[in-house]
């Protein structure tokens, strides 16, 4: 029988800020969502001092500052580069460069594949992938070891919730490991049970793992949302249902949405701010080959702004179709910019807005056109130029001049570290 591994990185947002802080380590850390609005991740300190996760930061500030609690913005710079080197650290560990036995899960999440390793030496192999990730990247990780995916998630579930206990390390091999473990876990901590079918669950009488497991299969179909309930009843009893998949590398879709520092309510601001996201949504295009054929665009107004009677919606969207699929970023603005303007309502405040690029085609699929000035051919040129000088340099080094300068509604990141691994003026010294 092949296993199935995941990796889960712990606290990993607080796990990064502790990498190039190491006077954080074993103190209580935090890190706020967007606009530094709500706790996103805690420590293991700061759990037991009660701080909630995702609650309010305002609402937390004065158990914070009476423990002297380290707060962060949001880095993501940072965590999606300490994130990379941990899956690439996973694909090294196991030999893999074909991502066949490396499933990016999330972020901070990837299952493995380890049918070749011998069931004796599996829980070994578990501390040498958990001390060694932790070794070459200074992030602390959790494994759990199973033969399907949702056994491996309980015992990385089981691994995290007695980390002394089990080294963060855990492996369901057996029949009665498997048994022991089912009977351990609530139906609501079941990967893939969420909150409304885990209410359901208990309202029918089933709150434990176990019970669920010994529910037909015909029961689950009928009552669990067809074939993916039977996929579960059969991955609770070991019989694997959910495959490996393979990393999907080129997106069907590029979105790029924020929440704005502040409200706004000009036309000029939040022309400023979709160009700003069309000019990121326009690099990761480029960067899978691919350009786009379809632009959306949408608009947040403040609850103030819209009917309390739910008959309208607080979110205002368009799109457009343009002639022939693009990747250059100067003609995917403009019908964005249109966009903005036709959905713009005088007077009103908002506070957030996002694009997204739809009905992506492989960029050398795109027909010339003989009618097109000669001129546009070094369009490719010039849009390569301007990524190699932001990726090299930072970003928006080199933009244009509908994406504003002062940009005074940006998102607030008031207690952002340093992005010490992607810019050089940030780099830590040594002494």
């Amino acid at each position: 029988m092949g296993y199935k591994a995941i990796v889960d990185c712990n606290s990993f947002y607080c796990s990064c800020e502790r990498v190039f802080r190491p006077d954080l380590w074993n103190k209580p850390v935090v890190v706020l969502s967007n606009n530094d609005g709500c706790i996103i991740s805690r420590s293991d300190e700061a759990k037991k001092l009660g701080v909630a996760m995702a609650g309010p930061y305002f609402k937390a500030r004065h158990i914070i500052e009476k423990n002297g609690v380290s707060v962060f913005s949001s880095n993501y710079h940072l965590y999606g580069d300490m994130s990379r080197r941990v899956m690439d650290c996973l694909r090294v560990l196991l030999e893999d460069c074909s991502h066949e036995k490396v499933e990016v899960y999330s972020i901070d999440e990837a299952f493995l594949d380890l049918s070749n390793i011998p069931t004796d030496q599996l829980l070994e192999y578990g501390s040498y992938i958990k001390n060694t990730v932790e070794q070459w990247t200074g992030i602390s990780v959790s494994v759990g070891i199973a033969s399907t995916k949702t056994l491996a998630k309980m015992a990385n579930h089981m691994a995290k919730k007695n980390k002394k206990a089990t080294g963060c390390v855990k492996a369901i091999l057996t029949e009665e490991d498997q048994r022991i473990a089912l009977q351990l876990s609530r139906v609501n901590e079941i990967w893939g049970v969420g909150r409304a079918y885990a209410n359901k669950l208990i309202n029918w009488g089933i709150t434990s793992a176990w019970e669920l497991s010994n529910m037909s299969e015909e029961w689950a179909h009928r009552n669990m949302g067809g074939v993916v309930g039977v996929r579960l009843i059969r991955e609770l009893r070991g019989f694997p249902s959910i495959l490996m998949e393979e990393e999907l590398i080129a997106k069907k879709m590029i979105a790029t949405t924020r929440m704005f520092g502040r409200p706004v309510s000009e036309l000029s601001e939040l022309k400023e701010a979709v160009a700003t996201y069309i000019s990121r949504a326009a690099e990761k295009l480029r960067r899978q080959n691919s350009a786009a054929k379809i632009v959306s665009v949408f608009l947040v107004r403040r609850e103030e702004d819209y009917s309390a009677d739910f008959k309208q919606s607080p979110s205002l969207n368009s799109h457009t179709v343009l002639p022939a699929a693009t990747s250059f970023t100067h003609e995917l603005i403009k019908p964005a910019v249109d966009l903005v303007e036709n959905l713009f309502e005088k007077g009103r405040e908002y506070k957030k807005a996002g694009v997204m690029l739809a009905g992506l085609v492989p960029d050398k699929s795109v027909q010339g056109n003989l009618f097109h000035s000669e001129n546009r051919n070094g369009n490719r040129f010039l849009m390569s130029a301007i990524d190699n000088v932001n990726f090299g340099m930072r970003e928006d080094a080199v933009k244009f001049a509908s994406s504003g300068l002062q940009k005074n509604w940006k998102m607030r990141q008031e207690l952002r570290s340093g992005r010490y691994s992607t810019r050089w003026e940030d780099i830590r010294e040594v002494k």
